[in-house]
């Protein structure tokens, strides 16, 4: 079973729940997504992986991006398909980055636009580099492993997906499945992402994620969507 199979198992009864809602003080944007939808958006990076770069389990793929709501599907479609994320794009066949910056270390960089409406980029990106969203969105919205994943199978940086799913239930065993987070960590690999992303979801909580946080707004950001546990 895959990273994603496991973290997504809790959340497939409810569908329609809202799992992750992402705001962006800086740009005043705040975008919710369904179980329903990141499942989609999961489906469609594992589905580009496997059919542009050709990801086999095992294969190193970067992922320098912040805590996002397309960073979450990147993440969750690379586990799926059964990719090792690393932080170093040296020798990754695929490397996921931001806006404005490439990676000439890796075979290939996927450009996410970190778009609140889901837009591709502005402008086309440089050579050995595709407009990631522009690209993956005519991809398939579910999503069959080709290879089976095994436990062993690197999943993040050093760990792999057994010792990953340990690394989390230490957190996720703090959080309640009625839980709505809300968290301002930054989802650094691996330690971020183990806390602040794969934690809530492995509890079967909602995940409210603020990035570029205003002090003066959290509390509200609290009230207005009802959380119950805060992460810092």
């Amino acid at each position: 079973m895959s990273l994603t199979d496991a973290l997504l198992r809790p959340h497939l009864s409810s569908p329609a729940k809202p799992l992750v809602t992402h705001y962006d003080d800086a740009t005043g944007s705040r975008v919710e997504l369904s179980v329903t939808t990141l499942v989609n958006w999961a489906a469609k990076t594992a589905n580009w992986l496997v059919e542009e770069p050709e990801i086999e389990p095992g294969d190193p793929v970067a992922v320098a991006l912040p805590a996002h709501w397309q960073t979450a599907g990147v993440l969750l479609g690379a586990w799926w398909c059964g990719a090792h994320v690393v932080a170093d794009a040296a020798g990754a066949k695929v490397a996921f980055t931001g806006p404005g910056t490439t990676s000439s270390a890796a075979e290939l960089t996927a450009v996410v636009s970190l778009d609140p409406m889901g837009r591709g980029l502005a402008s086309a990106p440089g050579a050995d580099a595709v407009d990631f969203l522009s690209d993956a969105r005519t991809a398939g919205d579910t999503y069959s492993p080709l290879f089976p994943i095994e436990r062993d199978t690197p999943a993040l940086c050093s760990s792999t997906v057994e010792e990953v799913l340990a690394q989390v239930s230490t957190y996720a065993g703090k959080i309640a499945a009625s839980d709505r987070v809300l968290s301002t960590v930054e989802w650094d690999l691996p330690d971020g992402v183990v806390r602040g992303l794969l934690a809530p979801l492995a509890a079967g909580a909602s995940l409210v994620q603020v990035s570029n946080p205003d002090p003066a707004k959290l509390a509200d950001r609290g009230r207005t969507e009802r959380t119950t546990l805060e992460l810092a």
